[in-house]
């Protein structure tokens, strides 16, 4: 039975095959951060993400965004272990739950 007070409505947590995978929402983290959106509001989030996928690498970037979305680690110490500073899985994380949400609204429409 999926855990009814999940943090984040990624389908690992919830169950449910309607909400974004990790994988879906680490997908859309490397591809923006590949090719940032110039005129989008929230064009800050594609660029920051690109500036750590270049320092720490994707894979690093990947855990972060699984620890956090499945493991339900907080935001500060999903990069331990990881050479990272907190501050930069705080970044991480608040991109993630952006395109976490954008991704399910996207399914909803």
């Amino acid at each position: 039975m999926p855990d009814t007070e999940s943090n984040y409505d990624v389908r690992e947590q919830t169950g449910n095959p309607d909400h974004a995978s990790v994988d879906d929402v680490v997908d859309l983290v490397i591809h923006r951060a590949q090719n940032p959106r110039a005129e989008h509001e929230d064009g800050h989030f594609d660029t920051a993400v690109a500036s750590l996928v270049t320092r720490y690498g994707t894979e690093s970037v990947r855990t972060v965004i699984h620890r956090i979305l499945v493991d339900d680690e907080p935001f500060r110490t999903a990069t331990n272990g990881l050479e990272m500073r907190n501050v930069d899985g705080v970044r991480i994380g608040t991109a993630a739950s952006w395109f976490l949400e954008e991704l399910n609204a996207q399914d909803d429409g």
